[in-house]
């Protein structure tokens, strides 16, 4: 189930709300500039092509206004998903906006906007767009699974500049 949890900085053990309802979920993240979306699903092939994956969101693609776009995929049995789970736990941010629609599986972006932590579960035929500057980190957990679009502009986007901040340690994570 896709939720956002708020925390305050103070206390990460505890979440002062944590919101279930996709309007909810929308409008608490709005309120930052943060998109939420639950696409309707699309029928895909099982074994189908990245290409294939593209083609059948095309539309939604292309209304984000995004130049690229590229197919993400982690599983439990890659050989580098724990090294790969580390490397996303570090605070960070973008010179783009960071975009992930899940077509299959889960991930959990976290969000530190002031004194607050947002961490947003995300699911199958969630949209999620980060606005550029704004710190995250992202938990694929412990046993990871997910196939998800990754629109962009430029390259130079996936460059991350990293805050320093141990705040992913801090707050549950996708496992947790």
């Amino acid at each position: 189930m896709s939720y956002v949890a708020v925390y305050h900085v103070a206390t990460p053990d505890t979440p002062n709300k944590v919101l279930t309802h996709v309007d909810d979920i929308q409008s608490t993240l709005a309120e930052h500039g943060v998109r939420f979306e639950r696409w309707q699903p699309s029928p895909i092939e099982k074994g189908a092509s990245d290409a294939e994956m593209i083609a059948a969101y095309q539309s939604q693609i292309d209304a984000l206004g995004y130049a690229a776009v590229e197919v993400i995929r982690m599983s439990h049995d890659h050989p580098q998903k724990d090294e790969r789970r580390a490397q996303f736990l570090d605070e960070r941010t973008y010179s783009e906006d960071e975009v992930r629609f899940f077509i299959a599986g889960q991930g959990l972006f976290t969000l530190h906007i002031g004194d607050y932590v947002y961490s947003v579960r995300c699911e199958k035929n969630d949209l999620l767009v980060i606005p550029a500057g704004l710190p995250h980190w992202f938990d694929m957990g412990e046993n990871p699974y997910f196939v998800a679009l990754r629109p962009f502009n430029t390259a130079k986007g996936w460059v991350p500049v990293f805050t320093g901040d141990e705040n992913a340690r801090r707050y549950p994570g996708l496992d947790d």
